[in-house]
This record gives structure tokens, sequence and C-alpha cells, in this order.
């Protein structure tokens, strides 16, 4: 029961003078008598314009600088409000209209409703425990998304529901929304805009383990727990979102769209005052505003911006006669806009219905019309004071700036990823181009290629592609864009080897940016190392051009000698290079070609890489700096570079030799049957990853160019239980030190 009903407002009020409640317990018991069930609600609405002043106040207080001046800061009234039943009743009052009284639903105010998520969402924004209260009420959750289809009010619950479902335990399921489809489809693009921003939390998986940071070990568990579940409560959202007509083109079309093409002034200066008397918003607005008033002063253009509640009959601001919006409000509104739908495209992409999205994604011309977008909306110049959000800086993750471009490329990476629609980031001019190297070079021009859709491809005078290399290599050395630009052009060269694809990228000038990263400018983030090395892998294995050039450009021992010590200070950063480098070897030793030849002879890092030493000393690093218990997504490459090595030493009729001098190094070591015991382990665990994960298997193929049969009969030949066999792990563990059934599970 409510504190409010039991005590008399007598009481409350001798009380309220000593306690200073501002009178908030006397006017919650008012309006628990008013907003009873044959109401008019007049009365009710009323009461509640009083008591949302109380709450606002302390609200705009909380989302401004002045509450970091105190140490210790307090919001009586919110907490009051929430004390004596507040939040409970205005829940009770918003679901009124669920109730049916002889068949017929009680209806209330949009202006009622608006003010009743106003008080609820300040009282969220102050006191806590009140968002999560509100999460466990699945029923209320529900029920908001039906507010969204008034527009009065969509900006409000739309808000209110994004800090719910924050932090809500269990993601909501989206197909137990009434009306889903009606209602997205009649959203207008702003609101499906603001949308996204509840779509991110409902279509995202909530902490599975996707995070590269995660061990596979954890990861695999969770796999086999979803598969005896069903599809997850994301997996499900996300389909349900694709079975609504015209969702996908909507979101494409919102992410391509000018600046010139998005809301009037009119419109946009209206939600501008709705974001006024918004807190969730304040800091964008702020951003805003700072920049309205920059670019007014120096266009002599004015806005006036009225307070809360200050409009006209027509509901819109009041504003000058002169009025021009600032272009760089209006880009700022567009880039928050396409931050949201890059993300829900995005996540969708990486989806189930992958090759659906792909599909839609394609024929909406989504890569072209951002490749129109590139220079003036998503990598144009700007000035750093314009694009900063109050409380941040320029060079901060939180900028609408730098996340729109985070974002973007993020969404390039889960396009390019293994699948043929890559090609769709090059102009007609640069598939020509492709065609032009696989001919010169008398190859068969690659099928993807020629099955690649002309009409969807870029257009203007450079793909997205192109735009890309030119800014990457334009970007500063401390540029934290550097990581997600190597990822994204990675990905365009990811699966099968394309020597067309190489050569593309390497005639512009590529290899020798990679190259100057890491040697020349010796760069120190583990992240961004670690994505050029990759980089330069993809970029160098099979071909040998590219390691001319490499040899052109690395052409003293010193530059060398940087090189190797950038290699070797973090070999989980840089195994991806010496597996493309050890592979590429092997190819080309078994090659009769005078080019070939010549590389083989002058190239540092072939002759670096092709000796023995160099090779076990590799081996035995990798082995060592992993576990099973510390494997996760970032670091199980090293185990299969570790195996690629004792593959190709196979192949050669090798591999007794190196498990042999793998056994002799744990001895000068000090550590008998450390190293080996531990790989046994590792690749125990790598037969239950691998030969249940269709697509790991498939990339481990493509990527290296020999068959998944090969590998599984060498890890069978290495866990062969037989110690008579020369070819065994276990013929190299000497019996006092012998460790090998382990369960995984156990540490």
């Amino acid at each position: 029961m409510p504190l409010f009903i039991i005590f008399t407002e007598t009481f409350l009020t001798e009380r309220d003078k000593q306690s200073k409640w501002s009178g908030i317990p006397q006017l919650l018991l008012k309006l628990h008598a008013t907003s009873h069930l044959h109401s008019d609600f007049a009365e009710c609405q009323n009461i509640l314009k009083e008591i949302s002043p109380l709450l606002s106040m302390e609200a705009m207080a909380f989302v401004t600088e002045e509450r970091k001046l105190t140490q210790e800061t307090t919001y009586p009234n919110t907490y009051i409000f929430d004390l004596f039943g507040g939040v409970d009743l205005l829940v009770e009052i918003l679901m009124r209209p669920t109730i049916s009284i002889r068949g017929q639903k009680l209806k209330i105010s949009d202006e009622m409703s608006k003010d009743c998520l106003s008080i609820l969402y300040n009282t969220c924004v102050c006191t806590e425990g009140v968002t999560k209260r509100l999460a466990e009420k699945n029923d209320f959750v529900i029920f908001l998304f039906t507010l969204m289809t008034s527009k009065k009010t969509f900006l409000q619950t739309a808000t209110l529901i994004e800090d719910i479902l924050g932090v809500k335990k269990e993601m909501i399921r989206l197909d137990e929304v009434p009306n889903l489809s009606s209602l997205v489809s009649n959203f207008d693009q702003q609101q499906l805009a603001n949308f996204c921003r509840i779509l991110a939390v409902t279509i995202s998986e909530m902490d599975t383990g996707n995070d590269d940071k995660h061990t596979l070990l954890a990861k695999n568990a969770q796999q086999k727990k979803s598969l005896s579940l069903g599809p997850s409560a994301a997996e499900i959202n996300q389909a349900a979102l694709l079975s609504i007509p015209g969702f996908v083109e909507r979101l494409c079309k919102l992410a391509t769209r000018k600046v010139s093409e998005s809301t009037g002034t009119a419109s946009f200066l209206q939600e501008l005052e709705e974001w006024y008397t918004w807190l969730d918003n304040a800091l964008v607005l702020d951003a805003l505003m700072r920049v309205a008033n920059e670019e007014s002063e120096h266009n002599q253009a004015s806005i006036v911006f009225p307070p809360p509640g200050a409009s006209e009959e027509n509901g819109l601001p009041h504003t000058s006669a002169r009025t021009q919006l600032p272009q760089s409000m209006k880009i700022m509104h567009e880039i928050m806009y396409k931050l949201e739908v890059l993300y829900v495209l995005c996540v969708l992409l990486m989806g189930r219905q992958r090759n659906q999205v792909h599909r839609m994604i394609a024929e909406f011309k989504l890569i072209p019309g951002l490749n129109n977008l590139f220079d003036k909306l998503i990598w144009r110049k700007h000035s750093a004071s314009a694009l900063v959000l109050h409380g941040h800086n320029q060079n901060c993750d939180c900028s609408p700036d730098i996340t729109l471009k985070i974002q973007f490329l993020r969404l390039l990476q889960s396009f390019s990823d293994h699948h043929e629609n890559k090609y769709l980031l090059l102009n007609n001019q640069e598939l020509n181009e492709l065609s032009a190297i696989s001919l010169k070079a008398n190859i068969p021009e690659v099928e993807a290629v020629l099955n690649t859709d002309r009409s969807l491809v870029c257009d203007g005078k450079r793909g997205l592609l192109t735009r890309l290399l030119q800014v990457m290599k334009k970007e500063p050395a401390e540029s934290s864009f550097r990581f997600w630009q190597a990822r994204a052009v990675e990905s365009f060269l990811r699966g099968t080897t394309s020597y067309a694809d190489q050569m593309f990228l390497l005639k512009r000038g590529l290899l020798e940016h990679i190259l100057y990263c890491i040697v020349d400018s010796e760069c120190k983030s583990r992240d961004v190392l670690q994505s050029y090395f990759d980089l330069l892998g993809e970029l160098m294995k099979f071909n040998v051009d590219a390691f001319k050039r490499f040899n052109k450009y690395i052409n003293t021992d010193a530059k060398f000698q940087v090189f190797l010590k950038q290699i070797n200070s973090s070999l989980v950063d840089s195994n991806m290079l010496v597996r493309c480098v050890t592979l590429s070897l092997d190819r080309f030793e078994n090659q009769v070609d005078m080019k070939v030849a010549e590389v083989l002879s002058e190239c540092r890092l072939l002759a670096y890489i092709s000796q023995v030493p160099t090779q076990m000393s590799f081996l035995f690093r990798l082995i060592n700096i992993i576990h099973v218990q510390t494997l996760t997504q970032e670091n199980v490459s090293c185990l299969n570079t570790s195996l690629v090595i004792l593959m190709l030493a196979r192949r050669k009729e090798r591999l007794p030799l190196y498990l042999r001098l793998l056994q002799r190094m744990e001895h000068s070591k000090k550590y008998p049957g450390f190293l080996l015991n531990n790989f046994h382990n590792l690749l125990r665990f790598w037969q239950q990853h691998y030969l249940h994960k269709d697509k790991d298997s498939t990339c481990l193929e493509n990527s290296s160019c020999i068959s998944f049969s090969y590998w599984k009969e060498t890890v069978s030949i290495l866990l062969n239980p037989d110690r008579q066999s020369p070819s065994a792990l276990v013929s190299y563990i000497e019996e006092p030190y012998m460790d090998i059934d382990r369960d995984f599970t156990e540490e």
C-alpha cells in the first residue's frame, strides 16, 4: 500500500512543514483521488503539472556539470515522490486504457500521458533503483510500445523505454508487442531513426561471449546451452523486424539520405523544442545549441529558442522571419540518426539472416548511397569545436562524429567479410581494372566479379574502398581510426586469396603505407599493430609482387630489424603475418619460375622465415603463450599458426624432427613436458571446437589453401596415443611428466 494512503492529509501537511517535502505527498493523495476509473482526468492533469516542475529541476541539475561541484548531491523531491508511491501510481494511471469497463476502454489524453512519462523519466534519472523496478514490470514495458503510436508522446516514450531496456535483466521479445508491424510501418523516418535506439538494445546479444575477450570454453558452453534452448531473444527480435515489409529498405534510405533531403526547418525545430524539454537529449541539444550560436554569429542568422512550453498555436517555436537553420545543425541531426541506423544494419548483417540482409542491402543500394555521402558527411572536414558533446573532447569516442566513422567502418567490415557482395564497394571502372589484372596475369577472372550486378555498384570517380584507402593513408599516426580502417580493408581480402584483389590494393600504395606505420612511425598501439599485421598478411599471401615491394621498402638491415622487433614484441598480434609468410614460402619453394626464384633469393623476410631455428622459435612461443582456459577468438589464431608450421613440416616428412626439437627446447628451459602437455590439451580442444563448427573449418581451409581433411589428419596424428609413433606428441613426453588427460573445465 502506498504511503500517501496510510496518512491523512492533515498529518502530511503538518509533517511537510518540518521535513520540507514540497507538498509532494499531499499532491499524490489528490492525484490518487482524482484518477479513479470514472474520473475525467481533468483535475488529475492539473496536479501532474504541479508535480512535474518539482522533479524536472532536480533532473536538470543531474544532467549538468553543476552536480560535480559538490561531493554529495541529493534529490529530495524525486526521492519523496518515489517513497510515497508516486511511481506505481503513474504506472497505474498510464495503463488505465488497458482496462475495459462494460466493453469500453478508458482513454487518457496524449498531454496527460506525456506528463506522466516526463515525471517517470525524471524520477528514473535521479533516484537509484526506479528504472530497475520498472524493468521488472514486463506488462508495463510492453504497454509503453503502444504509446509510440502518437507523435506527441513518441519521443518521451522512446527515451523511457531505452533507459528501461538498458537495465532489464531479460531481453524483451518484440513479437510480444501488439501490432509491431503496423506500429513500425506507421513511423515517419524521424521516428524510425529514433526507434533504432531501442532496437539497438533488443537485437544485440546481451552477454553471450561474442566479445574477443571471452574464452572459447565459455563460448562453447553458451552455444551448447543455446542449442538446447532454441533461438535467443535477440535472434527472435531480428527475425521479427525482418518480417516487417519495407523495414530494411527504409533503414537504407535513412542511412543514405543527404542532409538536404532531411527534415525541413520547421519539423526539425519542433523536435529540438521537444529535446529541450526532454532531458535525455540535453547533451545533444547542448552541442547543437553551441553550433547554432557559432554559425548564427558568423552568418548573421538568428534562431530564437523559447522556454519550455512557449509555442505558437501550431506548436512550433517562435522563429524570426529570416530564420535560416545553420548547416552544421542539420549535419549533426543527420549524424545522430545515422549512428543508430548503421548500428542496427550492422547487427542484422552479423545475424542468422545474414544472407537475406545482404541481398536486401545490395538491392536498396546502401553501399553506393554511403559512397555519395563519404566526403560531405561521413569523412568530411570539420571544425572540432562544432562536433564535441558537452563534457567531452574532440578525441573522445563519445563524439557523434567519431562514433559515426567507427560505426561506418564496422558496417563495411561486416559487409565485406567472406561475402561476394564485397565487390559492390567498387565502381564500374574499378571492376574493369580487376578484370584487366586477371587478364594480364593470365589467370581466371574471379567468378564473384563476373557475377556482380553492375547496376548496384558505386558510382562516381571512386568507389567506397578506394575512398577509404585515401583517408587511411592520410590518417595521423595516433588516430584511433587506424584500427577500424585496417579491419575494414582486411575484410575485403579475407576468404579465398585473390591475386587481382591484392594487386588492386598494392597499386594504390597500401603495402608501403602499412610498412611506414609499422617501421618508420614505430606504432606503439597493440590493437593498431595487430590490425596492420593481419592486413599485411592478407595483402602479401602467395603474392610474389607483394614480396618484391616489401623487399624494396625494407631495403636495409636496420629497417628489417625494426620490423622483426615489432613482430617479436607480441606474437598474438603478429602471428597471422607469420602464418601467411610461412604458407607463401612453402608455395614459392614448390614453384619453378624465374620471378619467384629471384624473390626467394633476395627477400630478407622469406630468408628469415625459411630457417628452421626461426620456425622453432615461433612454434615454441606460439604454443607457450596460450592455454585451453585462456583461449579466445583473438588468440586462437596462435594455435592455428602453430598447426600450419607443423602441417608444412609433415608435408616434407619433417614432423618428427620438429617434435624432437620442441622436446629439446623444453629441456633447455628446465621444464620437461610442460610445453608438449599443453599442446596436447590444446589439440584436444581444437578437435572439440572445430569439428562441430562448419564456418570456422571453411575459413581455415580458404585462408591456408590446405584442405580441412589435412588439418584433421595432422591433429589426429599428433594426438595418436601410440608412444611408438614418431609423429605422436606422447612419444616425446617422458612418463614422469605425462599430463594429457586433464579435463578442460579444471583449473
